[in-house]
């Protein structure tokens, strides 16, 4: 069994995976993405109908000094789990980028997915292999209720799911959202944009289609939990 491969003992750590899932140690962070062990994270998107019975998907941009991906589009909320991190525990994160309460029986799973992905984060290069559980939450807020993680999250934006889909498949070069984004002083400002599917972080173009077809089920009536 790996356990870990750095002497940096106040680093998080990760379980690890083989390519059959099973698992084989843990390791930390910085090992992890070196060596391009399996690892599992936690994909949290948030959906909501309006007023006018708009179905909407909010999500996140990313903060500008991220290692990877800066400003870009991305889940709404999203995290790797710890060393001995139970998904049920790994939802806090979910609260804690936006401020939402998250209970994990309030979470509706809509499946597994796995990425292999390699590039470079300042200087230094990486490899990503992760297996994410997938969930949506119903949202019944206004996005000026979100406290985002300032560290995290530059901002937050939403717009119709039936757009997002034509985007992800082709149909569209580009949407228009509406958000909020902090501002210098750390308070929500009122923000609009044009999205292209470019400035999404590096997936399929069909795990967002899955994702936003399975957002609007979800908000059908009777479909979200209790």
């Amino acid at each position: 069994m790996i356990h870990g491969m750095s002497d940096d003992r106040a680093e998080e750590r990760f379980d690890i995976y083989d390519e059959a899932g099973d698992w084989i140690g843990t390791a930390t962070r910085s090992d992890v993405h070196k060596h391009g062990y399996w690892h599992h994270s936690i994909h949290c998107w948030l959906a909501r109908a309006d007023e006018q019975g708009r179905k909407l998907a909010l999500f996140q941009l990313r903060h500008p000094d991220k290692d990877t991906f800066p400003l870009h589009y991305d889940i709404t909320a999203a995290g790797h789990l710890s060393a001995g991190e139970t998904y049920e525990e790994a939802s806090r994160e979910i609260e804690e980028e936006l401020g939402v309460p998250a209970p994990f029986e309030a979470l509706v799973p809509l499946g597994e997915t796995r990425r292999e992905m390699s590039g470079s984060a300042q200087g230094v290069s990486f490899v990503d292999r992760e297996i994410s559980r997938m969930y949506g939450l119903p949202f019944a807020g206004e996005l000026t209720d979100l406290r985002l993680q300032a560290d995290e999250v530059a901002g937050v934006y939403e717009a119709e799911l039936s757009a997002m889909i034509d985007l992800f498949e082709g149909r569209r070069a580009q949407i228009e959202a509406q958000g909020v984004r902090l501002n210098g002083e750390g308070a929500l400002v009122p923000a609009s944009a044009q999205v292209a599917a470019s400035q999404f972080v590096t997936r399929p173009a069909s795990y967002y289609a899955g994702v936003f077809r399975q957002l609007l089920h979800m908000l059908e009536p009777g479909n979200s939990p209790e």
